[in-house]
């Protein structure tokens, strides 16, 4: 071994090494059970940041141990690159606009971006180290991926789960399309709270709040709780609506607050989704105010103007007209994109849905059938299910995605659905091949929007299945459908329980009655210095990954991703990074020695170790069931913090240094006791290896080569199995003994300022357990070793000075030493 790790070349040659032997690829003659892994795909769109490599990379923490314990891994990545996020990233990055090139070339030019940034995701990926299977990854806009996709719509249209309506939905008059209510995200910002007088029949004031008076003119009634004596007068009256002077019925509804504003609230179609709520109960007409692209429609009184400038306009005329009593700023809630940032509206337009809202129980009994890690994120998805008030709105109007297999006739408004032996297919560019079924008209219209991302996403679980089985068929039900089976885990980020893990959840069930997976392990985020969400779209952090990459091992980073508890955010540490450097090299110089001084057993029966090798076996046996323990609740930052225990407190500071007497001084011991001591540390040393192996796979898999390999004759550390624990014969209890008289000898050499390899005179032990006193002399050659002490005396007392003894109480230690000057000292 070198004397020092060069960590660049040997991360740089391990990845070649690893993707030419294929050491992580699924095996198709391996009898092992499978652990299947359904990796979130990486939105496309950007640059990965710090977040990504926390998250991904304590995935692949467990993906190694499970491999480890002997699994057949199925470890396949794709990158979801159609959608709106995509679009905004070619635009930004070719500075063009989407409506400036044609359909077709804006869809090629999306295509050829996202390969390139798809490219410099795996070679990132691949530097940090994940052992995924590159043999199996996929992309979301590939036309595989369409196929299953659109299968899967048509399987849910003709099962009744999806249906096509016009209906109020939420929209970003932003990024021009309906959005879906789990990509909703809150939003504090400063308002006005208007009170506005309206006017009975009779011409009496009636005062309302509201924080948009630019609706004014979609005004549709006004409602006050039926409960409120100050309002009951009005039942069955109408109101007329200033500058409008059109009349709107009063109507009474429980959902009124009596408390908020005044108590009379206008409903306008629409400013909240309490608006769509009494326009369906009271079947209210629809008065639209705000067009797709954010400004006022044509024929209203405020045309053309943007939202901002249409509240100042109608601000300004309802104060000229002495419609205004009274104003007051505030600070209130509002929906917005979590895409853009944008504050959305509610528009009436002609969309595709998934049923939701009708099986809400049965899609939270699905997820007590998961097992949930860490287990109270579990009523986070719940939580999110029954308070969903909104069908999933999955069609999206933008050019790239997945279109919708569908035509509609013009003639009959019949929806003609594409058969499943023609995709993918794109309406927009393949004209209809059979006839509405209906009137028989064959000019038929093709459907113009895509399908939300999500929609594609949410069937990971087959996609990949699907890869694995070639001949898979999860939804063509006009041919024998192949039982879907779940998969192993989902690992993936909290935010998104209520999208990815919801909706995969919810189409395994629709799709097959079954769960997508048996297990989801959900990680937390990265925060700033800001405690602020490490993101593409925030530009907050100069930590890329590729800087620190230039700073540190691949290996130091992924020690710190392993400092992280599950579902728990995590601030950066720099700190942590640097500790997991030291680490590496300690490990370093730790099997340097184990190089020089190890050797592997020549056969496999084992007699008794002797004192120190059975304690140090007896101590890894105990780490590896603690160890083992953490990782069956996929519990990994738990399960490093024992094995760095067992490795700095256990096996380096004591084990190594008990033996270095035995080693460097071999002919005052037997050859049995040296050649035993040889094989301990080699095999311990392997151990210790393999359980810092899926943290730190770069220098594990180098050490291995160095060392191990030609034993072993394994292509990498990887690819070997967990073999403790080891086997035990002998008692070690006097150990503990042992180890406190080293502790305090150490302890007074160092309140003394003397190097701990000062040669001792007389090392005097008194104990008060007469057992001790008498086993102790039997392993005074190891006592002096490690003390360098050259006589030791050991003696019985009942009356030890409690003032200088250890916690235990059972000893007390006295040194008789010569310094450099040859004076006495005790």
């Amino acid at each position: 071994m070198d004397d020092r790790y060069n960590h660049s070349s040997s991360e740089a040659a391990l990845q070649r090494y690893w993707l030419e032997q294929n050491i992580y690829g699924k095996s198709n003659t391996s009898n092992q059970p499978i652990f299947s892994i359904d990796t979130p795909p990486p939105t496309v769109s950007g640059s990965l940041h710090l977040g990504h490599i926390f998250s991904y990379t304590q995935t692949d923490i467990i993906a190694r141990y499970k491999r480890m314990c002997g699994f057949n891994i199925y470890y396949p990545f794709g990158f979801d690159d159609n959608g709106l996020a995509t679009e905004r990233f070619v635009e930004k990055k070719c500075n063009i606009r989407a409506d400036q090139l044609s359909r077709k070339d804006f869809i090629a030019l999306c295509l050829a971006q996202t390969k390139i940034a798809a490219q410099e995701f795996t070679a990132l990926w691949q530097r940090i180290g994940l052992s995924t299977d590159w043999n199996f990854s996929y992309s979301t806009i590939s036309p595989e991926t369409r196929k299953i996709s659109q299968a899967s719509f048509i399987d849910l249209y003709h099962k009744g789960f999806v249906y096509r309506s016009q209906e109020p939905v939420l929209y970003c008059t932003s990024c021009r399309t309906a959005i879906a209510q789990a990509e909703l995200d809150d939003k504090e910002v400063p308002s006005t709270f208007y009170d506005l007088i309206f006017k009975d029949h009779a011409g009496n004031n009636l005062i309302i709040g509201t924080t948009r008076p630019e609706l004014l003119f979609s005004c549709v009634a006004l409602l006050y709780n039926p409960h409120d004596k100050r309002y009951q007068h009005l039942a069955q009256q109408q109101a007329q609506v200033p500058l409008a002077h059109y009349f709107v019925p009063i109507l009474a509804d429980e959902h009124v607050v009596p408390e908020k504003g005044t108590g009379l609230v206008m409903c306008c179609t629409f400013g909240d989704k309490t608006d769509i709520e009494w326009y369906k109960k009271f079947k209210l007409p629809y008065r639209q105010s705000i067009g797709n692209n954010g400004k006022f429609i044509e024929n209203s009184p405020l045309a053309g103007l943007t939202i901002s400038e249409g509240r100042a306009k109608i601000v300004a005329n309802l104060a000229a007209a002495s419609c205004i009593v009274k104003q007051r700023e505030i600070v209130h809630t509002v929906n917005i994109h979590e895409r853009c940032k944008k504050e959305i509206e509610f528009l009436i337009l002609s969309q595709w849905f998934i049923k939701v809202l009708p099986y809400k129980e049965q899609l939270v009994k699905q997820a007590d059938a998961i097992a949930w890690y860490p287990p109270f994120m579990k009523m986070r998805y719940k939580n999110w299910v029954e308070n969903m008030s909104w069908d999933w709105c999955i069609s999206r109007q933008r050019r790239f995605g997945i279109p919708f297999p569908v035509w509609h006739c013009s003639s009959c408004n019949n929806i003609i659905v594409a058969h499943y032996q023609d995709l993918p297919i794109d309406p927009q560019e393949t004209a209809c091949p059979k006839e509405c079924p209906t009137c028989k008209n064959q000019a038929l219209t093709p459907d113009t929007d895509v399908m939300d991302t999500w929609n594609t996403s949410s069937i990971t679980p087959q996609l990949v299945m699907s890869m694995l089985n070639k001949e898979a068929n999860f939804f063509d039900t006009s041919r024998p459908i192949t039982p879907f089976h779940p998969m192993s885990m989902r690992p993936q980020a909290h935010d998104i329980i209520r999208t990815w893990a919801f909706y995969t959840i919810m189409k395994a069930w629709m799709h097959h009655q079954t769960i997508p997976w048996h297990t989801i392990v959900i990680s937390g985020h990265v925060l700033s210095a800001q405690q602020e969400k490490l993101s593409k779209s925030r530009e907050n952090s100069s930590m890329t990954p590729e800087n620190l990459l230039k700073q540190y091992p691949a290996d130091a980073i992924r020690y710190w991703t392993a400092s992280g508890s599950l579902g728990q955010d995590i601030a950066f540490s720099d700190a942590q990074i640097r500790i997991g450097h030291k680490l590496i090299t300690k490990l370093w110089n730790a099997f340097r020695f184990v190089n020089s001084h190890g050797k592997a057993p020549t056969h496999c029966a084992e007699n008794s170790r002797g004192l120190v090798n059975e304690w140090i076996i007896k101590e890894l046996n105990s780490c590896f069931s603690i160890y083992t323990h953490h990782f069956s609740s996929y519990e990994f930052g738990h399960a490093l913090t024992e094995i760095e225990r067992f490795f700095w407190h256990i096996f380096c500071d004591n084990y190594l240094e008990l033996i270095k007497h035995q080693l460097f001084n071999e002919n005052e011991y037997e050859l049995a006791t040296i050649q035993t001591t040889r094989h301990t540390l080699h095999q311990v040393g392997f151990a210790i290896l393999q359980l810092y192996a899926p943290y730190v796979p770069y220098v594990t898999d180098t050490i291995y080569r160095d060392i191990f390999q030609s034993h072993d004759n394994n292509l990498s550390i990887h690819k070997t199995r967990f073999v403790l624990p080891y086997q035990m014969y002998d008692d070690t209890s006097i150990m503990s003994n042992i180890m406190n008289i080293i502790a305090q000898v150490r302890k007074l050499k160092t309140e003394y300022r003397l190097p701990l390899n000062a040669p001792v005179d007389v090392l005097t032990i008194v104990t008060d357990n007469e057992y001790v006193a008498q086993l102790l002399p039997a392993h005074e050659q190891l006592i002096r070793g490690i003390t360098h002490a050259k006589k030791l005396w050991c003696t019985f007392s009942s009356q030890v000075n409690s003032s200088l003894i250890d916690t235990d109480g059972t000893t007390q230690i006295s040194i008789m030493l010569t310094d450099a000057a040859h004076e006495s000292r005790k």
